[in-house]
């Protein structure tokens, strides 16, 4: 690991100057130079002082992100088929991530499941036809080209009450889907 280089990128992008990093860190402006063009080499209490005026960790700085697919195609699309609507999980594994997104497929006259309230947020955007959403009980219709964000702070669901089906590409944070 190029820890010079890791340590100049954080520092750049918290906007600290070598100086200001010296002064937070209780170090030498002239040995934080020399770490970062890879010249010497911090001890584990220096890397530790360095990371935390930074706000950042040891385990943090040191941690592998392996690389995780960036990409989806429908292969990798997890599809659950009701009466009356379709669920697409166009993201597979999303209970790891901050956010769950899928695309609902509502058939003419078809609702989707009732969300109670939880603790995140939800956003959805029509991507053909329309539909109702409808929020303990208040009705709000959402069409074609028409987006809706919500709190989850109430029990929700949406209803397709016209004749063709409708298509949403609903985001809910945390995945609850």
């Amino acid at each position: 690991m190029d820890i010079g280089s890791k340590i100049k990128k954080l520092r750049r992008q918290k906007g600290l100057t070598l100086e200001e990093l010296a002064s937070r860190s209780e170090l030498t402006k002239g040995f934080l130079s020399q770490l970062e063009n890879n010249l010497t080499s911090p001890s584990i209490d220096s890397l530790d002082d360095i990371l935390e005026a930074l706000g950042s960790s040891l385990s943090e700085f040191f941690r592998v992100y392996k690389n995780d697919q960036i990409v989806f195609g429908k292969s990798d699309f997890f599809v659950s088929e009701k009466e009356d609507h379709t669920i697409h999980w166009i993201v597979p594994n999303t209970q790891k991530n901050q956010m769950e997104p899928i695309l609902l497929e509502l058939a003419s006259g078809g609702e989707s499941f009732e969300l109670a309230p939880h603790s995140g947020e939800e956003f959805g955007y029509v991507l053909e036809g329309s539909v109702v959403l409808v929020c303990d009980e208040k009705r709000h219709t959402v069409r074609r080209g028409e987006t809706f964000y919500l709190t989850g702070r109430t029990f929700h669901r949406l209803i397709n009450e016209k004749k063709t089906t409708a298509r949403v590409l609903w985001v809910s944070t945390p995945p609850l889907f």
